[in-house]
């Protein structure tokens, strides 16, 4: 199967640069996997959707604002040149694989330092795969306080805007911080949506698994088999997997929040379905021909041309159905990507 079988014209116009106002205001197109049916609805219409029984499966992970702007640090120390670092990985006792720029001037040894009073400094300790950065970082108190107060959002490329509430960058149920990016899926939801799924009998679980940059990473290779699959870390705790168990045992749908929470649901689970807690790193690539051994329905976003995600989506639902799905959403003029509007596919 060719990288090139997932192409569509995309307009750029419509790929949204900020968050909508309310957050279940969002369109949402509704495909039936099955016949390649859609319709039109709006996010706040799941209650419509939605059966007693069903189960909703979130991923909690919250994105870090893992994005530093400071300077280099000259031998004497004085300040040099600005720079920039972003946080990709915590590999334990202070140190973070990471991409830096300027990638020159960043070698082993170069110091670089954060905040008006070289709050937070750090050192490139040594390099790691694909050219990123080892920095072991210097602080006071708890380092996640302080990111908070230095770092910024790490908005996806595509994003050109500047955003003006960090929150809408994090889904409403987001608790457990280490993503650099958002399960996008999830930022349509509303504490008043989720209290009314609840009340109509629609389970919530949560797992947790930590998006990394390589989402963005584009499938360069021409076949997709070729492609190598990025890894994540995932968590999946007992009660989680006990109510998807329980659900599928009551004849109830699973239905994933995002490719992240369907990716890790179909990372641990038995061939038969059945799910056990786990915690690992997942490099699961699904594309059409996998057979799904727990998900029934996803909820997600419209995704860009020739990625993994929508070779997912398309492992689902048919990738003619998606694509047709696809240019009727151009057509109606959906908004794309991370702010943009949501698919249900049941």
């Amino acid at each position: 199967m060719k990288t090139h079988d997932f192409y569509f014209d995309l307009p750029p116009e419509l790929i949204a640069q900020t968050p909508l106002p309310r957050r279940d205001a969002s369109r949402l197109m509704v495909l039936d996997k099955n016949t390649g049916a859609w319709s039109h609805r709006h996010f706040r219409d799941l209650t419509d959707l939605l059966r007693p029984g069903d189960c909703l499966i979130m991923n909690d992970s919250r994105v870090l604002p893992a994005r530093l702007l400071g300077s280099r640090v000259h031998p004497d120390g004085s300040l040099g040149g600005a720079c920039e670092v972003l946080l990709l990985i915590d590999r334990g006792e202070n140190v973070w694989e990471c991409l830096v720029r300027p990638g020159k001037k960043l070698r082993a040894g170069a110091r670089v330092s954060f905040g008006p009073e070289g709050e937070l400094t750090g050192e490139i300790a040594g390099e790691a795969a694909g050219g990123n950065r080892l920095v072991r970082f210097h602080y006071q108190g708890i380092f996640l306080e302080v990111l908070e107060r230095l770092g910024r959002m790490p908005l996806p490329p595509y994003i050109k805007a500047e955003l003006q509430d960090q929150e809408r960058y994090q889904t409403v149920y987001a608790r457990v911080s280490g993503s650099a990016a958002a399960p996008t899926a999830g930022l349509h939801f509303t504490p008043e949506l989720m209290e009314a799924l609840s009340s109509m009998g629609v389970r919530i679980g949560y797992v947790t698994l930590h998006v990394g940059l390589g989402t963005f990473r584009p499938v360069k290779e021409e076949d997709i088999l070729d492609h190598d699959m990025h890894s994540e870390y995932c968590v999946i705790p007992q009660e989680t997997a006990d109510l998807i168990n329980r659900t599928r045992a009551a004849g109830g749908r699973v239905i994933c929040v995002g490719t992240t929470s369907c990716r890790t649901v179909e990372s641990w689970a038995g061939p038969d379905g059945h799910m056990e807690a786990a915690a690992g790193w997942t490099n699961i690539f699904i594309y059409p021909g996998y057979r799904f051994k727990v998900l029934d329905g996803l909820i997600t976003n419209f995704h860009l041309p020739e990625s993994t995600l929508i070779m997912l989506v398309s492992a689902l639902a048919g990738r003619e159905n998606v694509l047709a799905a696809y240019q009727e959403a151009v057509r109606e003029r959906y908004r794309f990507f991370s702010f943009g509007d949501a698919m249900f596919i049941q």
